[in-house]
């Protein structure tokens, strides 16, 4: 059974930094690609950054300055930091895999307010 839970979230002031994690149980971690995607209120679920199984790491032009993702292998576990927060980045971040397996895989949210 493919689980993946997100930890990391809460309550930050603009310019503060988080970093969320999102731990995978259930798959063979090492050869999938790993997601993170964001979802505000009121508006769709959008991709921030994706990370290969090499390594090999894209993100949202929006976001590509100031949000790096990244990925431990030994830990099954993917990583978003998130510098310079600003309010708009409030949203529930979503860890997600599934390219490579042809069905899609979420976690269960992790929220992140940011406060002007």
């Amino acid at each position: 059974q493919v689980q993946l839970v997100e930890s990391g979230g809460g309550l930050v002031q603009a310019g503060g930094s988080l970093r969320l994690s999102c731990s995978a149980s259930g798959i063979t971690f090492r050869i999938l690609t790993m997601d993170w995607f964001r979802q505000a209120p009121g508006k769709q679920r959008d991709l921030v950054a994706g990370i290969s199984s090499r390594g090999r790491t894209n993100s949202a032009d929006s976001v590509k300055c100031r949000f790096t993702i990244s990925r431990d292998n030994a830990k099954n576990t993917v990583y978003l930091q998130i510098n310079g927060l600003q309010p708009e980045d409030t949203a529930v971040y979503y860890c997600h895999t599934g390219r490579e397996l042809g069905n899609d895989y979420w976690g269960q949210g992790a929220q992140v307010t940011v406060s002007s």
